[in-house]
């Protein structure tokens, strides 16, 4: 059994015009995250948070916005092929705490929903999926209202699948 540890981090721009996705929930507010997908800043920092983990590179390596098929995608499909790639690589989750980093709107009320929505995406239990929000003060980016920010970070737990052998050369 292995264990690996990932940590991932996202930032959006937020403006009008745009909807406000965190954690595959749509948050009513006046601006929304520009991105080249739905700009789910918390989806984004999990996915890099596993991806690392397992030494994989990171979101814009293997969904880069570039594609033109990824334009508007929802961000719980990135990260439902995430789980995949990881999941092909013998592992899976073993818990994740993210922080979501915003000004306004609070929150706090749809933490539950982002939980749930979260842990049923990646298939597992509510209990292996921490979510906290925090404001940074009025500092900032983030404390002006220009943007919004998310860290992640991850234990994933499994048995290698295509591990290297490694011959140490005899003298």
């Amino acid at each position: 059994m292995s264990i690996r540890i990932g940590m991932g981090y996202d930032v959006h721009q937020l403006a009008k015009g745009y909807k406000l996705w965190i954690g595959g929930i749509e948050i009513p507010f006046e601006k929304g995250s520009v991105g080249h997908s739905d700009g789910d800043v918390l989806i984004h920092a999990i996915c890099d948070a596993l991806l690392g983990a397992l030494n994989l590179r990171d979101i814009g390596y293997h969904f880069p916005d570039t594609d033109p098929e990824l334009k508007g995608i929802d961000s719980k499909i990135l990260l439902e092929k995430t789980m995949s790639i990881i999941r092909e690589k013998g592992y899976d989750l073993g818990n994740m705490d993210a922080t979501i980093c915003l000004q306004k709107p609070k929150i706090k009320q749809y933490i539950p929903d982002m939980q749930k929505t979260l842990a049923e995406v990646m298939k597992v239990a509510n209990s292996q999926v921490s979510v906290k929000a925090t404001t940074t003060e009025k500092l900032g980016f983030v404390g002006e209202g220009k943007g919004i920010s998310a860290y992640a970070t991850v234990l994933v737990e499994g048995a290698p699948k295509s591990t290297p052998t490694i011959k140490k050369k005899h003298h």
